[in-house]
This record gives C-alpha cells, sequence and structure tokens, in this order.
C-alpha cells in the first residue's frame, strides 16, 4: 500500500486551539486561511460575480494532520462508490461491471445480472445507492446508460444483491428520463435517497446544441433533477411547474451535466455539482421547483471561445445562481459532506471529486455560503470521479485511473 500524509506545524495547530474561548470550546475548529484563492489561472472570462465569494473564495489548509492511503489500483473506470452497512464498499466501474471491495483493498469479482449499458464515451454504468433497509431487503439501486429505440437515455434500475453477493437479483429498469437521444454525452449519473425513501436523480442534457434547449422543457426529463419512487413513479410532494405538460417526477430544471449530489448533514437539504462548459463549473443548492438556468445563464463559454446566448447573460429574474462555481474549471463530479470528529474541522464541509482539476475540492460552508476552498490530494494527478464517507468515517474516492483511497486522520 501507498501512503501519503500531509502534515501541518504544531504551532499552527496550537495558534487555532488557543483562539478558542471556554465559550466556543465545541465549535467547529477552523482550518487557517492563506488569504489568497487556490485557483491562480486566469478567468475564461470577465464575466463579474452575482456576489462576493461566489467565486475564488479564500483558500484554506486543513490544520489537522490526515493521510491518505491508495488500497487498489486494480479498478477500472470506477464511476460510483457507496458504503455497505458492513463498512465494506459497492464500486461501478463504467464498463458495466459492480464489485465489492473491503475497506482493505481486496476487490471482489464482477456482480451478474447488470443490464447491459451503453459505455461510448461518458455512457457506461454510473452512480448506485443502496435501500435504508437494505439489512432486510438487499436493494441496490443504479443509474446507467442505456441503449434504446432512437439512442441512449440516462436510465435507473434496481435489484437485490444476491445472499451470496455473486449476483444481482431481478433486476428492473423503473425510470427512463425521455426523450432518447443518439448520442453518448451528458447522462448526469448520480441517485441518492432523500428522508422520505424516495430517490433523487441527476440527469445531463445530452450536450448537443439539439438537446441543449430540454434542459428547460418541463415535458422532457433530460437537464434535470427527478425525485421519483422506489418503483419510478414520481413521489408525492414534488413541486408543480406551471408550464402545460410539465413531468411529475420534475424536482428542479436547468441543468447541464449534473455529476454530483449530496444532502447536507444538518439542513438535510440537497446540493449538486454541475459541469459548465468551458468556464462555469457550478455548486448548486438545490430548491424543490427551482430553475437553474442553462443555458440561458452560464458563467461560462463555449470550448470554441465563443459567448453562449445573444448577449451572453449571467443572471435573470426566475433563476437561480450557483452558490459557487469555477472559472477555468475543474469538473466537478461526485460529492459528499463530512460529518463526524475524526477531524472536527471537516463537519459539514463539503469534498468534491475534481476531474480535470485532478484533486479533491473542499468547500467550507457557513449559512449555505462557501467561505474556504482547499485542494487535497492534488499532488496524485488523478481524476477524481467520486467520494463518499464510510461507516468508519473516513473518506474513500475512486478515480478513473482505477485507484481506491482513503482518507483519513493520521
Amino acid at each position: 500500500m501507498k501512503s501519503i500524509s500531509y502534515f501541518i506545524t504544531l504551532a499552527a495547530t496550537l495558534a487555532v486551539l488557543n483562539g478558542c474561548s471556554k465559550d466556543d470550546k465545541d465549535k467547529k475548529p477552523d482550518s487557517p486561511s492563506t488569504g489568497k484563492p487556490v485557483e491562480t489561472k486566469p478567468a475564461n472570462t470577465s464575466y463579474p460575480p452575482a456576489f462576493t465569494g461566489q467565486t475564488r473564495i479564500n483558500g484554506v489548509t486543513t490544520a489537522a494532520a490526515y493521510q491518505a492511503t491508495v488500497l487498489t489500483s486494480a479498478l477500472t473506470a470506477p464511476w460510483g462508490i457507496t458504503s455497505l452497512p458492513d463498512g465494506r464498499l459497492l464500486i461501478t466501474e463504467k464498463a458495466g461491471r459492480m464489485r465489492i471491495v473491503t475497506n482493505t483493498g481486496t476487490v471482489g469479482n464482477p456482480i451478474t445480472g447488470i443490464p447491459a449499458v451503453n459505455a461510448g464515451n461518458q455512457g457506461g454504468l454510473l452512480g448506485l445507492c443502496i435501500d435504508p433497509q437494505f439489512n432486510s431487503n438487499r436493494m441496490v439501486y443504479w443509474v446507467f446508460s442505456e441503449p434504446v429505440t432512437g439512442g441512449t437515455v440516462t436510465a435507473v434500475a434496481k435489484g437485490r444483491l444476491a445472499d451470496n453477493e455473486a449476483s444481482i437479483e431481478n433486476a428492473t429498469v423503473i425510470y427512463r428520463a425521455n426523450p432518447a437521444y443518439n448520442g453518448t454525452m451528458h447522462y448526469g449519473g448520480r441517485i441518492l435517497f432523500d428522508k422520505t425513501g424516495n430517490l433523487f436523480v441527476s440527469t445531463g442534457e445530452r450536450s448537443d446544441i439539439a438537446t441543449r434547449p430540454l434542459a428547460q422543457s418541463v415535458t422532457a426529463a433530460l437537464g434535470k433533477i427527478v425525485r421519483i419512487t422506489t418503483n419510478g413513479t414520481a413521489a408525492p410532494g414534488n413541486p408543480t411547474f406551471s408550464q402545460s405538460g410539465a413531468l411529475p417526477e420534475l424536482y428542479s430544471i436547468g441543468h447541464r451535466n449534473p455529476q454530483g449530489i449530496a444532502i447536507h448533514p444538518t439542513t438535510g437539504e440537497l446540493w449538486q455539482s454541475e459541469h459548465g462548459p468551458r468556464g462555469g463549473d457550478e455548486i448548486n443548492r438545490i430548491k424543490a421547483g427551482a430553475n437553474f438556468g442553462w443555458p440561458v445563464i452560464t458563467y461560462g463559454i463555449e470550448y470554441g471561445g465563443q459567448p453562449i446566448g445573444n448577449p451572453p447573460i449571467q443572471q435573470q429574474n426566475g433563476m437561480e445562481q450557483p452558490v459557487y462555481y469555477w472559472d477555468p474549471v475543474i469538473s466537478p463530479s461526485g460529492m459528499t459532506f463530512y460529518k463526524g470528529n475524526r477531524i472536527p474541522e471537516w463537519e459539514n464541509d463539503l469534498f468534491i471529486g475534481a476531474l480535470s482539476g485532478t484533486h479533491i475540492a473542499r468547500l467550507v460552508i457557513d449559512n449555505n455560503k462557501v467561505v474556504g476552498e482547499e485542494r487535497l490530494l492534488a499532488s496524485e494527478n488523478q481524476r477524481f470521479r467520486d467520494i463518499t464517507q464510510g461507516k468508519d468515517e473516513a473518506l474513500y474516492a475512486i478515480t478513473d485511473g482505477g485507484r481506491l483511497y482513503k482518507i483519513d486522520k493520521k
């Protein structure tokens, strides 16, 4: 196993501790601020942010000593990771495989019974989660790019993990984000349970100019957060969109390629990461019934350098602003909030896997605003695809290069 340790001097740690009075001894400790944003490259645009701190917030540095350990490098393009009740990890691989990996890095055989995926380009076997009642029903839910008439769709399936863990039994597709499109980009692809036992699913708008406007259409499930039951029907209590023919499963609209969703451990609110084009990667706090703007408003430009929109705009009434955005992009993918005491200063912070950024972004959030940013494991030069917090409170992250990292206090 390979171990990478990061150290902050004892003096810095004592400085933080000495700044705490008896009245705030139970307060979450602060990480020292560097006073400078972690991003030093020039932005692609000169668009002004909507508010102070919306981008390039001051950097922070974790005061506690922690280490990152590579548990295995034997995975092949892993895409989603979640914990089983006993602490082992259930992981998807893009080509269509699902595996169980132990906390010491032993990789299990592929689990059979998974429906065929279209793994071309950005497609494949994507995000996954397990049922809150997994101990009794052993149900697994996952997102994948499904080949169908007319192209592919972002689909959701469920099945029972067999008692011997060798197969998924009775795999069933419960939801398809229509319309189908003959393309292989921007599937979105994350899934998790809400506190009511229903499922949030993120879907992409399929990238091309032809499908982009569907992110704004309430009659299409592309470029959306949808909320469904475990049978795939619209969940009760969903917002009602006023436009004619609105799909009942829609929760929010106006998304581009949302590859990360997570629920805040204190507020219970849904947060989301979203790929922008050239610039304009976003972190959003999702509100039921809200429109997050794509492609009408964006802080990015086309990959070729052209503006998006004529004229390009970044703010519009009735459309939500991102809590935070990056320019240039880091390509934010899977993400999780940290909850626990192993590294107290991380409590309620948001950790996001960065693909093109080749690091894990740590965002310190206070009152729904980002107040500090840190880049972890940047020296590893890995495309971090997903991250979760394990039953042992350590963070576990997977990379496109096939690595599984454990990140925990030293």
